[in-house]
């Protein structure tokens, strides 16, 4: 600690605070499309120029650069074989000399999710700059999630093609499609990005425990639409007054029973993780049975006793639980993952699933990574065709 003249501490402003204090001052009050300005400040004071904020597309398959004033703009650049799809992937800063100095890449980390990447151009680089400029990129991770609730600035720059009415709905009801934390991580993918319907996960890290959802609604466009919404809102409703697993269950039965016809369903999964133990618990109802992982191997099924999807009135599912082991994963997935074919041939199958992930899993990354890479094969080898939306998430416990 500084200690001043007179023996109290010392509480001028460093260089460091004075940098962040040019956002912080004005966070609260900051209009969205001015962001790009105020991210231009900090890194002007820090001698950087040419500031890009680089967001995730809906497919996965790109960083965009964000159109903002006091931002430089670009074409989009291809998560795969780029530094900044590098830095992305890794979560790690990513230095490349350049002509005129150093370009930096340093991930945009907001609330445990990553939504970019923040790069910039310096002249030199040393540990100083290094601490000051992850900083910067976590406190405009942190900005742009709070500021995503209130513009589509955001939305637009992340899409490629027109999203439709279905779709808009489900990516409004999803957390984040990532969560990093010391205990646990989370990362799910929804295909087709742009023409999703029926299919939606939810989840929510509640002290210890690792609350998870995954549905599948019947049938395609707004109606299925309608229906996962109703069941992700009892689920969350249920999940909120903390009752136990089997009785979210009947909590999301009655709720779709209600507000839809008889022959109307929705097939879901319901788990709950104690981020303390290790120890799972899984309901499931007409959905395929999770995958276990462990040390980057398929172990089998956590098969488990199966109940009537949500709305045909099912009876009080059992629960079953198993005790996982520090670095274990769970791979949780809708039917159109492993239903799915090429025109005229047989069903992926879960046979192939499983040789998927074991190839993927190989390469020790994390689970967004992961995550990532399994849905994009899927794609690959339906020939970027889906006749059903294709919903996987992956779960690890940390320890």
């Amino acid at each position: 600690m500084t200690v001043g003249p007179l023996g109290e501490p010392d509480r001028s402003e460093s260089f460091g605070e004075g940098i962040l204090g040019t956002i912080l001052d004005r966070a609260h009050q900051l209009p969205p499309h001015r962001v790009g300005l105020v991210v231009a400040e900090m890194v002007g004071r820090l001698g950087g120029r040419n500031p890009q904020i680089l967001l995730q597309d809906y497919q996965q398959q790109r960083l965009v650069p964000l159109r903002s004033e006091g931002l430089t703009g670009g074409e989009p650049l291809s998560i795969d074989g780029s530094d900044a799809g590098r830095c992305f992937l890794t979560s790690l800063p990513v230095e490349l000399a350049a002509a005129d100095g150093v370009r930096v890449h340093a991930p945009l980390l907001g609330g445990g999710d990553q939504a970019g990447v923040l790069a910039v151009t310096l002249d030199t680089v040393d540990d100083d700059v290094r601490r000051i400029l992850r900083r910067i990129a976590g406190l405009v991770g942190e900005l742009l999630q709070t500021k995503n609730g209130y513009t589509d600035l955001f939305f637009r720059t992340r899409r490629s093609e027109p999203m439709n009415v279905a779709a808009e709905i489900q990516w409004s009801l999803l957390p984040p499609l990532t969560m990093t934390m010391p205990r646990v991580a989370v990362a799910g993918v929804l295909e087709p990005a742009y023409d999703v319907a029926g299919d939606s996960f939810d989840y929510a890290l509640n002290g210890g425990t690792l609350h998870l959802a995954m549905i599948d609604a019947m049938g395609h466009g707004l109606d299925a639409a309608t229906m996962a919404t109703v069941a992700i809102g009892a689920y969350r409703h249920a999940r909120r007054i903390s009752v136990e697993l089997s009785e979210i269950y009947l909590f999301m039965d009655q709720a779709v029973a209600e507000q839809f016809a008889q022959d109307h369903f929705v097939t879901a999964q319901m788990l709950r993780l104690d981020t303390t133990t290790g120890r799972l618990q899984w309901v499931n109802a007409g959905h395929p049975a999770p995958v276990l992982i462990r040390e980057h191997r398929v172990m089998g099924r956590l098969d488990s006793p199966t109940t009537l999807p949500v709305g045909f009135g099912g009876a009080q599912p059992q629960v079953s639980s198993v005790v996982l082991e520090p670095g274990d994963r769970v791979l949780c997935f809708t039917d159109g993952l492993v239903e799915e074919h090429e025109s005229g041939q047989e069903q992926f199958g879960e046979d192939q699933l499983i040789d998927w992930v074991n190839q993927l899993e190989k390469a020790d990354r994390g689970v967004r990574a992961v995550a990532r890479d399994l849905s994009h094969t899927l794609r690959r080898a339906r020939g970027e065709a889906t006749s059903d939306d294709a919903t996987l998430v992956l779960v690890e416990w940390r320890g």
